[in-house]
């Protein structure tokens, strides 16, 4: 298989992964609902954000547009930094890396530009897919996030509370990816 068809196919598959499992939880869950997966540290909990790591907003309306706009210029970036990548033949897992993070980059966008016009409100209720009554607008759709991991919960304290999502697993996988095979990602000049 060729590092271009490579790149696609990761691109693909986890961007289906991250939205089937995400249209999933918001047309099975109402807000808020959570399932124990595997004992009391892998659970399901349905949470919405605007778009930012847990939770954190900022400017109203007009922070989330420019997070959405910013957001779709970076992935423009990624997918030329991908295009480079391959072009210049650098290693596999370099590329497996940054296929990964445009995807988690592509799952989000997805969910903040469409959700809001496709969706209608999960409070109280499951969201309906194509609803005659969309919770929002074009570009301000909220983020589903459901993977949780709470190693540790106390009466006072909860260790590693982040709710997450697809998207943000395989950005994080990328990350780190790129980390590993650090010197073919970023060469030094000669």
């Amino acid at each position: 298989m060729s590092k271009k068809s490579l790149a696609i196919l990761i691109v693909v598959l986890a961007i289906l992964i991250d939205q089937i499992s995400k249209i999933y939880v918001k047309t099975h869950f109402t807000l808020g609902e959570e399932v124990v997966v595997f004992h009391d540290w892998f659970k399901i909990r349905f949470t919405e954000n605007n778009g930012m790591a847990w939770g954190f907003e900022f400017g109203g309306e007009v922070g989330k547009l420019f997070l959405t706009l910013f957001r779709i210029v970076a992935v423009t970036g990624i997918v030329y930094w991908l295009w480079q990548t391959i072009k210049k033949k650098i290693h596999t897992g370099v590329i497996i890396a940054i296929s990964l993070i445009l995807a988690g980059a592509i799952g989000n966008i997805i969910d903040s530009v469409f959700y809001g016009v496709i969706f209608n409100s999960s409070h109280g209720q499951v969201a309906s897919l194509f609803a005659e009554n969309p919770y929002g607008k074009m570009f301000y759709g909220k983020v589903v996030d459901m993977l949780y991991f709470p190693i540790y919960e106390g009466e006072s304290f909860t260790f590693f509370n982040a709710i997450f999502n697809g998207a943000d697993s395989w950005i994080t996988i990328g990350v780190a990816l790129l980390f590993i095979y650090n010197k073919q990602a970023f060469p030094k000049e000669e």
